[in-house]
């Protein structure tokens, strides 16, 4: 049980940066606005449950779907960019909401799954991690083989569980900061989501360049 109770650290101590909850948690407070206290849960439930899908799916499929569609770290980078950068866009300059008589908002969509789930919280970044964490953790030899089958699941549903925690909280937040906090709150994340996605995006076209220049100079070293 201590092989499995350090496997699990480590995993909890590499992925929680990467997930970044209290990130997550300001998004989630500029997304829901509008919502109801239960639309809100099942919307935090439904984004816990989903990036504890896309981390699981990942981690025993993630390569090999990236390799069946020769999909590049790089180019899952440049396109969660280019995702954060449009909804961060309609977030930093929202449009004007036009009430009409006996408008009651109509459905709501639901956000869970685009941009909290991913690219927000199970981004490249952390797909990249996985994937390579999956990699070097068959191979390995440090922790016995029950513990690399078991650990990996365990990691994620904790990692989910703290952020459906962390998203349930998000009412204390929300009385603390209140409307006008809440559109201020939107619009920074709306800044910094686009920050985000041309950060992203720069990343994989560095990525994209460095490569290019190793395979040419593996070219020229070629006799």
């Amino acid at each position: 049980m201590n092989h499995l109770f350090d496997a699990v650290t480590l995993g909890l101590l590499a992925l929680l940066p990467l997930i970044n909850p209290p990130t997550t948690v300001a998004l989630f407070l500029a997304l829901s606005q509008g919502f109801s206290r239960e639309e809100k849960n099942q919307q935090a439930f439904l984004t816990a449950f989903y990036v504890f899908i896309i981390m699981l799916v990942t981690y025993y499929i993630g390569e090999f779907v990236m390799g069946v569609f020769s999909i590049s770290i790089p180019g899952l980078r440049i396109a969660g960019g280019g995702i954060l950068v449009v909804i961060g866009s309609s977030m930093l300059f929202p449009k004007p909401r036009v009430a009409t008589v006996g408008d009651d908002g109509g459905k709501k969509t639901s956000f869970a799954f685009i941009p909290l789930a991913m690219p927000s919280t199970a981004g490249p970044g952390t797909i990249a991690m996985i994937i390579s964490a999956s990699a070097t953790i068959k191979n390995s030899t440090n922790f016995p083989h029950w513990v690399l089958l078991t650990a990996p699941p365990l990691i994620f549903l904790v990692t989910a569980l703290t952020l459906w925690g962390c998203l349930r909280a998000s009412d204390l937040i929300m009385k603390l900061t209140g409307e006008s906090g809440i559109d201020a709150i939107s619009r920074l994340m709306g800044f910094i989501l686009v920050c985000m996605g041309v950060q992203f995006a720069i990343n994989g076209s560095v990525e994209i360049i460095q490569m290019i220049i190793n395979n040419n100079a593996q070219i020229i070293r070629t006799p």
